[in-house]
């Protein structure tokens, strides 16, 4: 048997006395360090459901859920569903990384997620959509169009529905009944982009313009 030498045994004592190196887990909850990537998390107040979070998701444990199309009046107020599933996630942070607003979905340092049913290994976030007043096709969460206005500043009065967006939240404007046809008044309302088209091509060419593909 070797001696120990005494550099050892100074090592040896002096660990009988210090404090453990180790977290006290389970005993105590465990404080993940700073840059920890955990539990994805939505957070309202920023989110503006633009969905880039699915599209850059490689697990594809983010859903992007719009009502069918065209929307009736039955669901008056149309919402964007965005879901994110724990079980499919690899915690990559693609999703925040590329959020548009930098703090709409975030890696949280929540680590203890297990459950015995799958569906509460899932969080949600419900946004209002902004529908097309011709066509009533989803265009965007509302959310997502006061973000551009406020990005674009003075540029966003150069895209109508943008202007109405605008100006629907400070004064109420009825987006009113659609013609039989496409008139130069309909440029001033929210439309998708094929609507605008029509209208656009509509109010630059007349009665020269078919809006009717088949009668083309």
């Amino acid at each position: 048997m070797k001696i120990p030498k005494l550099r050892e045994l100074r090592e040896a004592v002096r660990s009988l006395f210090s404090k453990p190196y180790t977290s006290k887990f389970p005993f105590a909850p465990h404080e993940p360090f700073d840059g920890y990537r955990g539990k994805p998390q939505y957070f309202e107040d920023h989110c503006v459901g633009c969905g880039t979070c699915a599209e850059v998701c490689p697990a594809g444990a983010i859903r992007v859920i719009d009502p069918e199309a065209p929307v009736t009046r039955k669901n008056p107020v149309p919402a964007r569903r965005l879901e994110v599933w724990y079980d499919m996630c690899n915690f990559c942070g693609n999703c925040q990384a590329n959020c548009i607003t930098e703090k709409g979905i975030q890696l949280t340092k929540q680590y203890d997620m297990a459950c015995f049913d799958r569906k509460r290994a899932m969080e949600s976030i419900e946004l209002e959509l902004a529908v097309c007043d011709l066509c009533h096709a989803v265009i965007t969460p509302k959310s997502h169009l006061r973000w551009l206005a406020r990005r674009l500043g003075t540029l966003a009065y150069g895209n109508p529905t943008l202007l109405m967006t605008s100006q629907r939240e400070l004064i109420s404007v009825e987006s009113g009944i659609p013609g039989e046809e496409l008139r130069r008044p309909d440029i001033f309302k929210i439309l998708c982009t094929k609507c605008r088209h029509e209208v656009m091509l509509k109010d630059i060419w007349g009665e020269q313009y078919d809006t009717h593909p088949e009668k083309r």
